[in-house]
């Protein structure tokens, strides 16, 4: 048997097995009010074959290839990126980032930006019957805060009511904690406990009936959501790791939705699915050392700095000389647009920090610098000192290693400077990304990752933000006043500025100290006839961005 035969049949094997599990409904755990009743099986085609595309015929289920599965649906500890699916939250974002209602129906901000007021609406249910009341809300904020997880609830000084009005007082100014009570989602004061992760009550339009360890898990809507009903009922999301696997369970009608990749999208199309390409700020670019290399070792042990990188000059000429729609092209398929920030797309990005590729003026840096070719091996030279540097990337990571050789190609056949690839194992990138460019990737709906990226009090930190070891005076000033200021909307001209004022900044525009090279279009096969709705612009991530708005999808 070939090996690609084999491999066929592995992944058949693989399918097979899953969806008879999942038609067995082997729970592990699953919610007292039904335990063990429902089913993943797929629908049925009704003697049609997968490539005519036959959608259920009970158009009120969906079934997802999804690429993991979580093993806690706590919002308060440990389920964040499915939030909005299970809970709601006092206010929430739109597509277009506006604050909108959810649980309150309006909210102030003091003059002081040390005080939210919210007025909790009458008559919301959790998924149980009981009333969402004030008491809960409390209760979720001060137990989110209590578990130090990653919602960032450290500025919040207190939370109190009076009625149906809650009260949310900071020690300090911060305009983007209205983006954190977006993700506290609220939970029953009554029923949390130790098994709340595994039997949730939920606040938001759909509920947890079903979870099988590693394996998948079911959604119905919840019946007692105060907001409009969901427009599919019942949502399978089942466990396909594998792009090969997910690949084959549309080509054979087993799912109606499931991720993709550039390379399986660019040679291969389904019949009855259509490839839904959504625009991302989940962007790819080189932290670029940004000091000479420092005599002393970091408090963590490792080395600092790179008298290469930390040349401006270097910076600007790979920024400048970089082909990025090629790029785009070469590492995926064109599945990509060209970055220019953390933040492409968004409210409080600065379209004046976009630079064009202009190979000819970043020849003339380099030439003017004295980076010329002496010895004709293609690579250019100054004092004795080769134009040369490694180029890290997480090893196993095959979007970050192509963008990695893209980028290296070209450079040297642009530039005459030459970065030499290299993968490195997640464990083993701490020891080395403060003294050698890396390729990282962000994407996030908050401004407040322009402050972790490039604040001075973050640079040099263990959290992979900012090792690169940038700082820079004016750009914190604009941080600390966007920061500081009481809405979003007040901040945003700060955010800008933080990029390009007209003479320095973030961007390669200004400092240059992060080469963003581009965002990755996230790609699903999504069976034909189903509307995925309006869609936010995707952060990091391929999966759960997509689910984020199940509520409004339906089918046609």
């Amino acid at each position: 048997m070939k090996a690609s035969t084999k491999k066929t049949a592995a992944v058949l094997l693989t399918l097979a097995m899953l969806f008879a599990i999942a038609a067995c409904g082997n729970t592990a755990k699953n919610p007292a009010e039904n335990p063990g009743t429902l089913s993943a099986s797929a629908p049925e085609n009704n003697g049609k074959t997968p490539e005519q595309g036959n959608a259920p015929e009970v158009k009120d289920e969906l079934v997802i290839g999804f690429n993991s599965v979580p093993s806690n649906y706590d919002p308060l500890n440990g389920f964040y990126n499915g939030v909005q699916i299970l809970y709601s939250a006092l206010v929430q974002t739109n597509a277009d980032m506006e604050i909108v209602s959810d649980l309150a129906t309006d909210y102030t901000v003091n003059e002081d930006a040390l005080t939210y007021t919210f007025i909790l609406r009458d008559g919301a249910k959790f998924s149980d019957g009981t009333a969402i009341t004030a008491e809960d809300v409390i209760f979720s904020f001060e137990t989110a805060k209590g578990n130090a997880s990653s919602l960032d609830l450290s500025k919040m000084e207190s939370i109190s009511a009076n009625g149906n009005e809650i009260t949310i007082r900071l020690n300090k100014p911060d305009s983007t904690f209205i983006l954190t009570i977006c993700n506290v989602g609220i939970v029953p004061k009554a029923s949390y406990g130790e098994d709340f992760a595994l039997n949730p009550i939920s606040s938001g339009p759909y509920k947890l009936v079903q979870y099988d360890v590693d394996q998948q898990f079911i959604l119905e809507a919840n019946e007692h959501y105060y907001g409009a009903a969901p427009g599919i009922s019942r949502v399978v999301f089942v466990k396909m790791a594998d792009q090969d696997t997910r690949l084959m369970a549309v080509q054979s009608g087993q799912v109606d939705v499931t991720l993709t990749s550039a390379v399986v999208a660019a040679n291969n199309s389904v019949n009855g699915y259509y490839l839904l390409e959504e625009e991302t700020v989940d962007n790819f670019g080189i932290a670029m050392p940004y000091t000479e290399r420092q005599a002393e070792k970091n408090e963590y042990g490792y080395a600092v700095g790179n008298d290469f990188t930390c040349d401006i000059t270097i910076r600007k000429a790979l920024a400048y000389g970089l082909d990025r729609q090629r790029v785009c092209e070469e590492a995926l398929n064109g599945y990509g647009v060209p970055a220019y920030s953390e933040n492409d797309g968004m409210p409080w990005y600065n379209p004046k920090s976009e630079i064009e590729f202009d190979l000819a003026y970043a020849q003339s840096l380099l030439d003017d610098a004295g980076w010329v070719d002496t010895d004709g091996d293609g690579i250019r030279e100054k004092n004795g000192v080769k134009a040369s540097t490694t180029l890290l990337y997480s090893a196993g990571d095959d979007v970050r290693q192509a963008i990695a050789m893209a980028v290296s190609n070209q450079i040297l056949e642009n530039l005459g400077i030459e970065m030499t690839v290299e993968g490195v194992g997640w464990q083993d990138l701490p020891a080395r990304m403060y003294s050698e460019p890396l390729i990282l990737a962000w994407g996030s709906s908050n401004p407040k990752t322009s402050y972790m990226l490039y604040h001075s009090s973050n640079a040099g930190k263990e959290d992979w933000y900012n090792p690169e070891n940038f700082t820079n005076e004016a750009v914190d000033g604009y941080l600390d006043a966007a920061i500081g200021a009481r809405t979003l909307e007040e901040a945003i001209p700060y955010w800008q500025k933080a990029q390009w004022d007209g003479e320095t900044g973030t961007s390669m525009r200004g400092e240059c100290a992060y080469i963003f090279i581009l965002n990755k279009t996230h790609l699903y096969w999504v069976r034909e006839g189903l509307d995925t709705g309006t869609q936010k612009i995707h952060a990091h991530g391929d999966a759960w961005p997509l689910v984020q708005n199940l509520a409004q999808w339906k089918w046609n």
